[in-house]
C-alpha cells in the first residue's frame, strides 16, 4: 500500500491523523522554539559567552543553518514521524538508527524538563507563596491536558502564543531602547554584545554558542509532525524548517543586542533569573513584572506544548518499530494520538524538572549534549546516503551542507563543559549496550516498515 506521499505502507502499521497545514508547521516550530526563550536564558548566556551574547547567537544561528539545511533535505527524501531516528536507520542501517534515536532522546527529553523549570521560576516570582515544584507539577498538568486533545488542538494554542510572544519582544525592544536613550547601560546602541576584542575568548565564545543551541531546538521537532501534515509533507515540513530558523535567528539576536547593551555595567545576582533583574534596575519594577506576567500566562502554559508532543511521537516511532517497548507504538483510537508514548514522556519529564529544579545550567548543557549528538548523525546519514552513495549528487546540499555541518558540531562539543561530555558519554554508552542487546534478540535486525 502507498500513501499521499509515494512512501510504501504496512496495511497493519498504525497511523497517525494529517490535519497540519505550513501555518501549523510554523507555529509548531516558533511554539517549540519560544520567541522569548533567549530573554528567559539571558542571564546563563551572558556569563558564558563573557557578555558577547548577540556573537554567540548569530555563531549559533549560523551552526544551526547547517543542520537546518540538512533536516530539509532527509525530510524531502524519507517524511517520518521519528525524525533524525528515521533518517539514519535509512541512511545508516537499523543499529545507527537505534542509536541516532537514542541520542536525540536526551534532547527531547530534558527540554520539556529545563521549560518546566525557567517558567516555574518566572511564575514564582509572581506568586512566590506557591513553591517552584508546585508550579512545576502544575505546568506539567496543564500541558498534558491540551496534548490529550490532540495536535491539532495544540498547535491552535500554539499559533495564539506566538502571537502574544511576538508582542512582549517588540515590547521589550522598544521600552529596552527608551530606557537607552535615558542613559540606562551603555546609554545607546552598541555593537558591545555583539563585537569586543577585550572580552572576545574563542573558548567561552563556543561554549555559549553550545548553549544557545538550546533555544534554537524546536526546528527539528517540525520533522516530528511529518506524518501529520496535509498534503506534500516532503516539500512543507523543509519549507516550515527554514522559516522558522530565520524568524528566531532574527528575533534572538536583535533581542539581546537590546538587553545586552542595558546589561553592560549591570550586576546580575542570579542568572537563571537575569532578565527579570535587568528589566527592574534599568527599566522600572512594573516592566519586570508586566514581563513575567506575560511569559507567565502566555508562555508558561503553552511553551511546552510542543516539546511534549515531539518527544512523544520519537518514542512512537521507535516503539512501533519494536526498538523501545512496544506499547509505546500504540494510538489512541479515537484521538489518533501516542497516548502511551505521551504519558511516558511526561512523567520522565516531570521527574527530570523535580530533581534539577536548582540546576538549570547543567540542564541545559545536558540538552544541548543530545541535540548535538543527533545532529552530528544527522549530517553523516546525508553525507553517505547522499553525498557517496548516490550518483546524482548535489554538491551544495549532499556534501558541503553536511561536511560544514560536522565539523561546527564536533567544534562545539570541542568546548562543551566536561560535566555535559561525562553525562552525555554515560548515556551514548547505555544506548550502544541497549541496542546491542536489541540486535543481539534480533528486534533491531527486524523487517521494519516507516
Amino acid at each position: 500500500m502507498v500513501d499521499s506521499n509515494g512512501l510504501e505502507k504496512d496495511k497493519d502499521q498504525v497511523q497517525l491523523k494529517r490535519t497540519l497545514s505550513l501555518i501549523d508547521l510554523v507555529a509548531y516550530g516558533l511554539a517549540y522554539i519560544s520567541l522569548v526563550a533567549a530573554l528567559l536564558t539571558f542571564g546563563i548566556v551572558w556569563d558564558a559567552a563573557n557578555g558577547l551574547i548577540s556573537l554567540a547567537y548569530l555563531l549559533g544561528a549560523i551552526c544551526i543553518y547547517f543542520t537546518a539545511k540538512s533536516y530539509s533535505t532527509m525530510a524531502a527524501i524519507h517524511p517520518n514521524a521519528g525524525s533524525v531516528y528515521g533518517y539514519t536507520k535509512m541512511a545508516l542501517g537499523p543499529f545507527a538508527g537505534f542509536l541516532a534515536g537514542w541520542l536525540i532522546l536526551l534532547d527531547y527529553l530534558l527540554i520539556p524538563a529545563l521549560i518546566f523549570i525557567l517558567m516555574a521560576i518566572g511564575i514564582q516570582t509572581l506568586i512566590p507563596e506557591i513553591s517552584r515544584p508546585i508550579w512545576i507539577i502544575i505546568l506539567v498538568a496543564f500541558s498534558s491536558l491540551i496534548n490529550w486533545r490532540g495536535i491539532q488542538v495544540s498547535t491552535k494554542i500554539s499559533l495564539t502564543s506566538v502571537v502574544i510572544q511576538i508582542l512582549i519582544v517588540l515590547g521589550v525592544i522598544i521600552f529596552s531602547y527608551k530606557a537607552l536613550q535615558g542613559g540606562a547601560g551603555t546609554g545607546s546602541i552598541t555593537l558591545a554584545p555583539l563585537y569586543n576584542p577585550e572580552s572576545f575568548n574563542f573558548g567561552n565564545i563556543f561554549t555559549a554558542t553550545a548553549i544557545c543551541i538550546i533555544s534554537f531546538l524546536g526546528f527539528d521537532a517540525i520533522t516530528t509532525l511529518s506524518e501529520e501534515v496535509k498534503g506534500d509533507s516532503t516539500k512543507l515540513i523543509g519549507k516550515a524548517i527554514m522559516i522558522v530558523l530565520f524568524i528566531s535567528a532574527f528575533s534572538f539576536i536583535i533581542t539581546t543586542l537590546f538587553i545586552g547593551n542595558l546589561t553592560i555595567g549591570f550586576n546580575v545576582k542570579d542568572p537563571s533569573a537575569a532578565i527579570y533583574e535587568i528589566l527592574d534596575h534599568q527599566i522600572g519594577t512594573w516592566s519586570s513584572i508586566t514581563f513575567a506576567w506575560l511569559t507567565a500566562v502566555f508562555v508558561s502554559f503553552t511553551n511546552a506544548l510542543p516539546m511534549q508532543a515531539g518527544v512523544a511521537r520519537v518514542l512512537f516511532a521507535m516503539g512501533r518499530n519494536k526498538q523501545l517497548p512496544a506499547p509505546l507504538g500504540l494510538i489512541h483510537p479515537k484521538r489518533k494520538i501516542p497516548h502511551i508514548a505521551m504519558m511516558v514522556s511526561t512523567a520522565i519529564s516531570l521527574c527530570i524538572a523535580l530533581l534539577m529544579q536548582n540546576k538549570v545550567d547543567i540542564l541545559a548543557l545536558f540538552v544541548s549534549f543530545g541535540a548535538l549528538a543527533g545532529f552530528l548523525m544527522l549530517h553523516i546519514s546525508v553525507l553517505v546516503h547522499l553525498g557517496i552513495k548516490k550518483s546524482n549528487r548535489q554538491i551544495y546540499s549532499h556534501i558541503i551542507v553536511p561536511v560544514f555541518g560536522i565539523f561546527t558540531v564536533l567544534a562545539l562539543f570541542y568546548c562543551m563543559h566536561h560535566d555535559a561530555l561525562i553525562l552525555g558519554g554515560i548515556w551514548t554508552l547505555a544506548g550502544i549496550a541497549y541496542g546491542l542487546y536489541l540486535q543481539k534478540k534480533e528486534k533491531i535486525s527486524l523487517v521494519i516498515t516507516e
